[in-house]
Order: C-alpha cells, then sequence, then structure tokens
C-alpha cells in the first residue's frame, strides 16, 4: 500500500499530486498548484470531473474555451469561504493567477453530462458539527445535494486542541443505506503554519493503523478505515477533503466503542 502521508514539493507549480494510480485505488485525485501573480496552469478534463477550489488567491479561469473571469476573494483558507468551479469531463481548463495563488485541483471520474459552473462563496452552506472540544466548522463545496457524477468536496476549521473526524467514523464498504464507499484525501494547512497535529488511519482489524503527524501542506489518504485527526493547542487546522467512489452519497459507520461519545 502506498505511504498515506504525502508531503508538498518546494517552491511554485505543482507541490502535490496524487492520482488513482499512484495512491492504488480506484477514483480520488488531487493536485495542489501554488502559483505566483501572471503564472498560469492548464488541463483537459478528459474522463475526470474537476472541481478547482481557490484555497487562497485570485485567478482568471477558462472553461471549455469560456472566460469565466476572475475567481477568487480570500487570501487564506482561515478567512472565510471559498470560490470554486466545477469543469464537467472532457473540458479543457486554465487558471492564470491574479495575485499569488493557491489551487486544489479535486477530480474523479465523469462523463460530461453536467455543465461547467462558478461555486461562489454565497452559495455554500456551513454548519457546525460537535461540541466542547470536538466542534469544528464545516463549508460544503460540492455536498451530494448539488450536481456532479463522482466528486464530493468540503472544507473544514478545527479549532486548535480540537479534535476532528470524530468520533472515527469509516465509510469502505458499498453496504446502502448503511454505509457508502469512499476513497478520500485530506489537504491540511494550520494557523499559524509552523503547527501540527495528527490523523489516524485504521480499520477494526488493525490489519491498517498509521498515525501520522501533520504539518502545514501535507496531504493525507484515506483508502479505507477509521480516520480521526486532531490538532493541538494553539494551532487552528483547516483541511480541503474530496471523497469520490462508486456511488454519490456520504454515509459513515460510526466505531462502536467510541459512539457514546455521541450521546454525551
Amino acid at each position: 500500500m502506498p505511504k498515506l502521508l504525502v508531503k508538498p514539493k518546494s517552491g511554485d507549480g505543482r507541490i502535490l499530486h496524487v492520482t488513482p494510480e499512484t495512491a492504488g485505488w480506484t477514483y480520488v485525485g488531487f493536485d495542489l498548484w501554488k502559483l505566483g501573480k501572471g503564472r498560469s496552469v492548464k488541463a483537459e478534463s478528459k474522463d475526470r470531473e474537476t472541481c478547482l477550489v481557490f484555497v487562497a488567491g485570485k485567478g482568471r479561469v477558462k472553461v471549455g474555451g469560456k472566460d469565466l473571469g476572475v475567481i477568487g476573494e480570500r487570501m487564506s483558507p482561515f478567512e472565510g469561504k471559498p470560490w470554486s468551479v466545477y469543469v464537467p469531463a472532457g473540458d479543457a481548463w486554465s487558471v492564470t493567477a491574479e495575485t499569488p495563488l493557491e489551487l486544489g485541483v479535486c477530480s474523479a471520474p465523469g462523463s460530461g453530462k453536467v455543465p461547467a459552473r462558478v461555486i461562489r462563496p454565497d452559495d455554500l452552506g456551513q454548519e457546525t458539527r460537535g461540541k466542547g472540544t470536538n466542534t469544528r466548522y464545516v463549508t460544503n463545496i460540492l455536498p451530494e445535494t448539488e450536481p456532479a457524477e463522482s466528486l464530493l468536496v468540503v472544507e473544514v476549521i478545527t479549532p486548535g486542541g480540537h479534535t476532528s473526524s470524530y468520533p472515527p467514523h469509516k465509510h469502505d464498504q458499498d453496504n446502502l443505506p448503511h454505509e457508502s464507499l469512499l476513497e478520500e484525501t485530506y489537504y491540511h494547512r494550520f494557523n499559524p503554519s509552523q503547527g501540527f497535529g495528527f490523523q489516524r488511519v485504521y480499520t477494526d482489524d488493525r490489519s491498517l493503523d498509521e498515525a501520522m503527524a501533520i504539518e502545514d501542506g501535507d496531504l493525507t489518504l484515506v483508502p479505507k478505515g477509521y480516520h480521526p485527526c486532531a490538532a493541538t493547542h494553539g494551532y487552528d487546522l483547516y483541511y480541503l477533503n474530496v471523497m469520490a467512489g462508486p456511488k454519490r452519497t456520504w454515509k459513515f459507520h460510526n466505531a462502536k466503542e467510541h459512539e457514546w461519545l455521541i450521546a454525551r
């Protein structure tokens, strides 16, 4: 099995690159681009749909030859809701940075039946999950209630000293309506950036059991199993989740030994 912790490359350009082939799975792909002002990235989505998430900064976006204008607003993922763009399979796209830009490129299988669109901050629902030191703040970028073929995309802010994706849950069985099979990536950022946290990915039988120290810019892979994470005191944790599987729905199973925490 590939390593579950992926460290970013230094410098500008594509600093993270995960494909189904490199991850050893079937559905999810994720790239993270850091671009200086005036620099560009372009690609053709072919047989995969794409969600471009403006993690920080602004850029001019073209999809299928159409200029969608300058997208983006926040300069940090800790400053409000993101701008995003949905790109259908088969369309070429490009982004030219108008400011220093951090761009998440989320992808999964698609056929091109859902049209391109800009996803504005005002379009996004937000919710608070958990309570006490398990409180975290969720922004739904591409939930199952919004049009797409495979992708589910969400951002989460976890305050310092809090846990997230907790109590531990999993979604690795195609057993609807009880549980859906979804691969998942976590792109992590910390505020202040020198912070760190922890994430554990494990199965009931412990055939997979990996605990990782996570730092600013790291990517973690969740091929199966439970996957809680924790932010250390003084350092807020942001993560961008990408999920996809054979059916586009998020149905999870809580670890039974920890489920009592929900009733507290």
